[in-house]
Parts: structure tokens; C-alpha cells; sequence
């Protein structure tokens, strides 16, 4: 298979969307011209022709009017419309996975390409590097010369760079939808629906913020113990439906364990939305004084 994108200076958009091609394609032959007719005898267009129809394999968002909008109003560029015909394809057919990552993934680098707002720096001069910017950075800056040769190299350094991003979001995706299932089967088996036990760390907030009102803490197994973590008011948000006790923040050890009467309890966040300790039964006995109001 042939694709055809510009050359030049590249960005995000055509390399991420050139980047699931090669996904779904391995032996992916990719041109990078502004000649239209080799644009036009290639098997498909990335960034370039002017038209947006995969049965044709044209994916070009620069077309008057553009290529669509999601229902949230992010517009579709050439990596959105890639990922909305093969999304599935390289998520091993997974619909729910390839929407994940559109949401956290695909729909930042379009929106950036088409020029919408969708994070604001509330420090001035403050604002983090995104995904678009480290791809543009891999360009000539403005006063580095280099061949139309050494720039394609570029290019497809930042694709095999872009395959690796999407492979994980994808195994990231994958993970939690397995953790969510996990998550709920736990919230369904509580005996105290304020209190969510888990068998394993892993990914809970959505679910339990989203799925169980009455839960106000959730523990877990870690590698040094177990943790006891409050549930946040909100998905993202710092407060939580009920902090822990103000006489736990801040202490560690022998300081909490006097406190607390639980001889193993290891510390309390001086934020109080995280406490831990050794065993199962010490954690258990801190959601229970937690939720008693110690």
C-alpha cells in the first residue's frame, strides 16, 4: 500500500494518522510530495487532496468546511479520521478501547491542528508540552538547514516515535476497561457499600466516583502493604466525600499506631485522602474508625 502526505514540515496530525496506516499496514509505503498527480496515484491520501472519504482512502480535513465535527465539536483532522475508520482495526477490533484513546489521545492532536482551545494555563507563561509540541520540535528549527532527504528521515523517526504512543495508549486503554470490570465486580459485592476492597491495585476512580454515590473510601493491596484511599467528590478533583480523620494527617508509624490503636498503620497523607498500613485486617481497622468519624 502506498500513502501519500506533504512534505516539509511536519506535525502531529499527519504523523500520528501515517503512524496507524503503518500499524495496520507494516510494509506501508509512505510519499511525501506536493506533485498532485502522485498524490493521486497513491492508494491514499494523509494531509493532502482535499477530500475525506476512506472508501477512497482520503483523509484531508483542509477541504472547505472541513471534514466534520465529533458531537463534543471537536473538529475531525487527518489523525481523527484515520482513527475513525481503522481505530478498531489496530485495537484488535476492541470499539470501546479505540474510543478511549480517541478521547484522550486522537482528539487533543486534532483539536491543536484545527486550531481549538481546549486547555487553558491558569500560570502565566506556564503551560505543559504536549504531544503536538514534542512532534514539532523534531523539525529544522527556523535557522538549521537540511536536505529534503535528511527532513523525510525526520518524518519517519517521529512515525516509529508516534507507532510507540499508540501502542501504548492502546495497552493503557485495554488495561483499564479490564480494571473497570474488575472494579465494578467489586463495587456489586460490597458489604458496605461505603467501602470498596479491592484484590489488586489498579485504575478505580472513574468507576466508583461514577458508579457507587455511597462509597466514600476504597482499599487495596500494594507491594508494602495495603492502602486506604477516600473517594474524590468528582472525577479530578482534590476534595473527597470524606477526608480522613484530622488526628491522623501527617503522622507516620508508632505516631499514627498510638492514634489509631492499629499496631501495623504505617502513615496518614497530611492531605488526609491516603492512609496505609501492613495488613489487611490494620487497613480494615482504619476505614472502620474512617467511617465511624475517629
Amino acid at each position: 500500500m502506498k500513502v501519500a502526505t506533504h512534505d516539509g514540515s511536519f506535525h502531529a496530525d499527519d504523523v500520528f494518522a501515517i503512524a496507524v496506516l503503518r500499524l495496520r499496514t507494516p510494509d506501508l509505503e509512505i510519499v511525501r510530495t506536493r506533485d498532485t498527480d502522485i498524490i493521486a496515484a497513491c492508494d491514499a491520501r494523509v494531509d493532502v487532496g482535499l477530500r475525506s472519504d476512506p472508501a477512497t482512502g482520503d483523509f484531508d480535513h483542509h477541504q472547505k468546511g472541513g471534514a466534520g465535527t465529533r458531537a463534543n465539536g471537536i473538529p475531525y483532522a487527518s489523525f481523527g479520521l484515520v482513527w475513525r475508520a481503522y481505530g478498531a482495526d489496530v485495537c484488535d477490533g476492541d470499539a470501546q478501547v479505540a474510543a478511549e484513546v480517541d478521547g484522550y489521545l486522537v482528539q487533543g492532536i486534532d483539536a491543536l491542528d484545527c486550531g481549538v482551545t481546549i486547555t487553558q494555563s491558569v500560570i502565566d507563561d506556564v503551560r505543559p508540552m504536549t504531544i503536538s509540541d514534542l512532534i514539532g520540535a523534531m523539525n529544522p528549527a527556523w535557522d538549521e538547514e537540511v536536505t529534503d532527504a535528511e527532513q523525510d528521515v525526520r518524518f519517519r523517526d517521529a512515525v516509529t516515535r508516534a507507532e510507540g504512543v499508540i501502542e501504548r495508549a492502546i495497552s493503557t486503554a485495554a488495561a483499564r476497561a479490564r480494571a473497570h470490570h474488575l472494579v465494578r465486580e467489586a463495587m456489586e459485592r460490597a458489604e458496605d457499600p461505603r467501602l470498596i476492597e479491592l484484590d489488586r491495585k489498579m485504575p478505580w476512580h472513574e468507576p466508583v466516583v461514577t458508579g457507587a454515590p455511597e462509597a466514600l473510601y476504597v482499599i487495596y493491596p500494594k507491594s508494602d502493604g495495603w492502602g486506604l484511599q477516600a473517594v474524590p467528590e468528582e472525577l479530578g478533583a482534590f476534595g473527597n466525600r470524606r477526608d480522613l480523620p484530622e488526628a491522623w494527617a501527617g503522622l507516620n508509624g508508632a505516631d499514627l499506631a498510638a492514634v489509631t490503636g492499629v499496631a501495623d498503620a504505617i502513615f496518614c497523607h497530611g492531605k488526609r485522602f491516603m492512609a496505609a498500613a501492613e495488613s489487611r485486617e490494620g487497613v480494615l481497622e482504619l476505614a472502620r474508625q474512617a467511617l465511624d468519624g475517629a
